[in-house]
């Protein structure tokens, strides 16, 4: 399928809800494979604010986001090979699709499309999505850190030059059609490489990618985080939440349980296309 759409669709509450319901899907069977393996994650960002703000989706919410040490991760990883419903599920990263350039795993419903501007060519498998996190250590020196930041940069550009190339224009669209003569496994290679490098030391934080954030502690989430977790109330199921969800909630929103105004209370994707799940 090619598509050529310049501007972003607008969901309708009819498909918003759809999303959600297939998204919800995923998150189900990503937390029985947790459960039943203890394997340690945390809800995240959007989700995170939903379940303690609205005991579900924020209204206009369109994505679903988890996080998790990396260890837990490839434990999953690991576990998914055997206990995944691979008839309806299928775990998307660089080891199971060869077509994946995006630096994070993503857990797909299948027989579902969801493609994103800038993403139309693309022949990797697509899906309704739910998005994971893995979380790395950050070096305590902070030189280091911006080192370690800035080679994160580079090599996240790389795999995001395909949809880059689309969406820029001018010299940085030109930055982007250079990038994406480097193959994704040169990026991939190059995570690998800090990961190896930093995730045996002993550290105060833990990231993805790294991407600076002040709200975020700047450069990451605390380690400790992950020492207790708790159950909270996400639609119709409990998932798990760092216990310390206050803190890190603020950290990213500020005042978190003050709604937002009402100008901004639509979803943030930029899609392209969406078709629901055929029967």
């Amino acid at each position: 399928m090619c598509l050529d759409r310049q501007q972003p669709i607008t969901l309708s509450p009819e498909q918003l809800s759809e999303i959600q319901r297939i998204e919800l899907e995923c998150l189900v069977e990503f937390d029985r494979i947790c459960r039943l393996h203890s394997i340690k994650y945390s809800a995240d960002g959007g989700t995170l604010l939903g379940a303690v703000r609205h005991e579900g989706f924020i209204p206009w919410d369109d994505d679903i986001d988890v996080m998790m040490p990396r260890n837990e991760y490839e434990r999953f990883f690991e576990v998914c090979k055997t206990e995944l419903d691979k008839s309806r599920f299928f775990l998307s990263e660089h080891r199971t699709d060869k077509e994946y350039r995006v630096g994070f795993p993503r857990l797909k419903r299948l027989n579902t499309m969801y493609v994103r501007i800038g993403r139309e060519d693309n022949k990797q498998v697509e899906g309704v999505t739910i998005d994971i996190f893995p979380l790395d250590n950050m070096p305590n020196n902070m030189i280091l850190r911006y080192v370690y930041i800035l080679l994160s940069f580079v090599f996240r550009k790389i795999l995001w030059s395909g949809k880059g190339k689309r969406v820029k224009k001018g010299l940085i669209k030109l930055v982007y059609c250079g990038l994406n003569f480097i193959p994704a496994k040169v990026a991939f290679g190059g995570f690998a490489m800090l990961r190896k490098m930093c995730n045996s030391a002993d550290v105060e934080c833990i990231s993805h990618y790294p991407i600076p954030n002040p709200k975020r502690m700047k450069f990451g989430v605390k380690k400790q985080y992950f020492c207790n977790l708790v159950d909270l109330q996400f639609e119709n199921i409990k998932v798990r939440s760092v216990a310390e969800y206050d803190e890190h909630l603020r950290l990213i929103f500020g005042n978190y349980l003050e709604l937002p105004p009402e100008e901004k209370r639509k979803p943030k994707v930029d899609l392209a296309y969406f078709r629901d799940i055929e029967e």
